[in-house]
């Protein structure tokens, strides 16, 4: 199978892609549901259950580097489909849990060293390896299947949670990825190459390298190459911020928030997933944007306008559903439009054989960003009894972020080193 009709097989692969990093987003933005329903039946903290969050975004983001390298040796087939089986296993687990400890071990461990593959690192690897034209366009839309993930999944999992049940909710989500798994062995390939043909933009046939390194040696020393270049400690400085606001702290604590301010939960859900209605257009239009404009103008406007609107989001409760409702739409925009221009910085600075594992390095900070903001969220509602501090100390942080990005590509490049 080379083309479909005109239709480049390489827009098959990012279909396939765009599908399994929809669920991954859909798994990750689970446990917002959950948080209600876990404290009024087993009695447990925010503090408690956030902690099993954070460390579930935390693994997730730590395994991305080590992901793209086992991707580059075992190929993007049969790294996803064991991922996915890892994830349903772990989802499927979780009724049957009586214990703090159980969440932490299930959702915590396993949902979220499984869901580390399936994230942007995969849509990095996809886009470097398929695409030659028009690679921060997919990188943009692969980028937004987060945002249709929260659209498609978020409410209908808030319906299931206040029907019947958390339990219904785990049941739903394993099923969904079980069912995803020969969609993944049946139609994604690993390379054009294995098909006879060039990257879609290409002119040339691109033969795979040679097996790499050992996968934890290889992301070790790409780590170690990051740590002597200030481009890497900027974009990793920047990333932790966005994940600190984003996944960690509205993506999380979100619907909490509403539910503390008399929103019920389907409601909070149904804003949440319409702010990934706008953030699908504002991160499509960002990788199309980071194809033509200074994409360290980009990320400082992105992190500006975040920050302002995390400062605004405290107040915005004030007004009811509509405060929230401007509130969702320019966070919504933005909420992770700052993927595509960050991978293009990363492989202008590293060279394209290396984005994936050097991104993979980059999204793992912006994961222990989201973990750290995960769990002080939490224990910022249980010591305060509201997120104020929270939200605010969030902005703050974007707008230093908005300082840091423009000093990326100011010092000297680093020669970037070969797969």
């Amino acid at each position: 199978m080379r083309l479909t009709g005109r239709l480049h097989y390489a827009w098959v692969v990012a279909a396939v892609t765009f599908a399994v990093l929809l669920l991954g987003a859909g798994v990750r933005s689970t446990p917002a549901v959950l948080i209600v329903p876990l404290e009024h039946e087993f009695g447990w903290s925010r503090a408690t259950i956030s902690f099993a969050v954070a460390v579930n975004i935390l693994l997730y983001g730590l395994a991305g580097p080590f992901a793209a390298a086992v991707m580059e040796r075992f190929g993007l087939r049969r790294s996803v489909a064991v991922s996915l089986a890892v994830i349903a296993l772990g989802v499927a687990l979780t009724p049957l849990m009586t214990q703090s400890w159980q969440l932490v071990a299930l959702w915590g461990v396993v949902v979220g060293s499984g869901t580390g593959v399936v994230a942007l690192v995969l849509g990095a690897t996809v886009a470097g390896r398929w695409f030659r034209a028009r690679r921060g366009l997919v990188m943009g839309v692969l980028t937004a299947s987060t945002a249709t993930g929260q659209l498609i999944f978020l409410p209908v999992l808030a319906s299931l949670a206040t029907r019947f049940g958390w339990r219904a909710v785990s049941v739903t989500v394993a099923a969904v990825a079980l069912l995803l798994i020969p969609v993944v062995v049946a139609l994604l390939r690993d390379r054009p190459a294995d098909l006879g043909l060039p990257p879609f933009g290409g002119t040339a046939l691109e033969p795979p390298p040679p097996p790499s390194t050992n996968p934890a040696l290889r992301a070790v020393l790409a780590l170690r190459e990051g740590l002597g270049h200030r481009d890497f400690w900027l974009l990793c400085g920047s990333f932790f911020v966005c994940g600190a606001s984003t996944n960690g702290l509205i993506g999380t604590h979100l619907i909490p928030a509403c539910v503390d301010h008399g929103i019920p939960e389907v409601t909070a859900a149904g804003l949440l997933a319409a702010m990934g209605v706008f953030d699908f257009f504002g991160t499509t239009l960002s990788g199309w944007l980071s194809d033509r404009w200074d994409n360290r103008a980009l990320l400082a406007w992105y992190y500006g306008l975040r920050g302002l609107s995390l400062m605004f989001l405290p107040f915005s409760f004030h007004y009811s559903f509509w405060g929230l409702s401007l509130f969702a739409v320019f966070y919504g925009l933005d909420w992770i439009a700052t993927v595509p221009p960050t991978v293009r910085l990363a492989a202008r600075a590293f060279g394209e054989e290396n984005v994936g594992v050097m991104f993979g390095w980059i999204a793992a900070a912006h994961q222990v960003g989201a973990a750290t903001a995960a769990w002080a969220a939490g224990l910022v509602r249980v010591e305060t009894g509201d997120y104020l501090a929270a939200f605010v100390s969030a902005g703050l942080m974007c707008l230093c972020a908005s300082v840091m990005v423009g000093m990326i590509g100011a010092g000297p490049r680093p020669v970037p080193r070969p797969a």
